[in-house]
Order: structure tokens, then C-alpha cells, then sequence
């Protein structure tokens, strides 16, 4: 008798999951869960350097602007550039917008920081639409000509912050709340 339960239990995981990936909402399921563990503090930016200390950033490269624009990355030169990469398919990404729109409110609108949030997204039409839906504000390129070397990396989301001065001065693949008062300070130290 116990089998059939055990069974049955599996069986109605099973059928859940296969729902929830099927209609497609395991994804905003998935980055709505890890976006609540962002929100509890317990992950949060570590303000070193690993791979990618010290060195130089390219700003050869364009993108594609929400409005169809070119977008160099020549323009950011000389600035402190806050840029994520990352996706619509990808639920850290979503987990991790909310806390970058609050970081983009709270520094993003000084003269001192840039933000360039880059979309991988094969459509762009979907990241826009995420983007809209949501109500953020910060700048959305997409990634229509390719990613530099300095952009490339094993994972998204991706984020690094770029000095005035051109260099890589933070670099983190994975997930992480950005709005915290330690991070906030750090970008506008910079």
C-alpha cells in the first residue's frame, strides 16, 4: 500500500513540474524564489577581485538601444560603468533586477555612474517586454553586435563595474542583491 502512495507522490511533483516548465513559468517562478533569498541579505556582493584584477577594459563594441539606437561603449569611457549581463531565460537574472533597479534609483541617476544593462536575449523584443512590464528604468542595450573580449564570461548573470580610469574594478558571475550600503558606497567612491 505504501508504493502507491509514494508513487502517486512522485507523480504529482512530476506532473507540477512538467506543468510549470511546459506554460513557461518556471522561469519567472524560479527567479521570483532567489530574488526573496536576495531580499533576506544573506547574499551580497563581495567587493574583491579574482580573475579579472586590474585589468584594462575594452570599449570597442556597440549595441542596440530599447529605441533601435547604436550604442558605443566608446561613450562610457572615462566614467564609472555598473553593467550586468544577462537574459530573460535565466531566473538568477530575474532574481537579481529588482535589486539593481533599486541600486539604479538610489546612484544611477548621478552624473558619477552609468549603468548599461545588457541583454542576451536572441529576441530583443522579449527582454524590452520584460523590462516594460516590470517598470525599470535603468539604461537596456542589447547585444546585437557580439560582446568584447572584457564583456565575454562562463556564466550569467555577469556583472562588473569599470573605474574612470578604464579598469575592471569589480567582476562577479552569479547572482547577488547590488543594493546594499557597502556596494553603494563603493560605486561612488570610484
Amino acid at each position: 500500500m505504501n508504493w502507491k502512495k509514494e508513487i502517486r507522490s512522485w507523480a504529482i511533483m512530476l506532473g507540477a513540474f512538467g506543468v510549470l516548465y511546459f506554460t513557461g513559468l518556471i522561469t519567472p517562478l524560479m527567479g521570483g524564489v532567489q530574488s526573496l533569498l536576495l531580499s533576506t541579505g544573506l547574499m551580497k556582493p563581495t567587493i574583491t577581485l579574482e580573475n579579472k584584477e586590474k585589468q584594462s577594459f575594452d570599449f570597442t563594441g556597440q549595441f542596440l538601444d530599447m529605441e533601435g539606437n547604436r550604442v558605443g561603449l566608446t561613450q562610457y569611457e572615462g566614467k564609472t560603468v555598473f553593467i550586468n549581463l544577462w537574459a530573460t531565460w535565466c531566473p538568477p537574472c530575474r532574481a537579481e533586477m529588482p535589486h539593481i533597479s533599486e541600486l539604479y534609483k538610489k546612484v544611477g541617476k548621478t552624473a558619477e555612474v552609468e549603468f548599461l544593462m545588457i541583454a542576451l536575449d536572441d529576441d530583443f523584443e522579449k527582454s524590452k517586454k520584460y523590462i516594460r512590464d516590470k517598470g525599470f528604468e535603468f539604461p537596456v542595450v542589447h547585444a546585437a553586435y557580439g560582446l568584447n573580449p572584457s564583456l565575454q564570461s562562463q556564466a550569467i548573470p555577469t556583472t562588473l563595474v569599470v573605474s574612470p580610469e578604464g579598469e575592471i574594478v569589480f567582476y562577479q558571475e552569479g547572482m547577488s542583491n547590488f543594493d546594499t550600503p557597502e556596494f553603494r558606497e563603493f560605486l561612488i567612491g570610484l
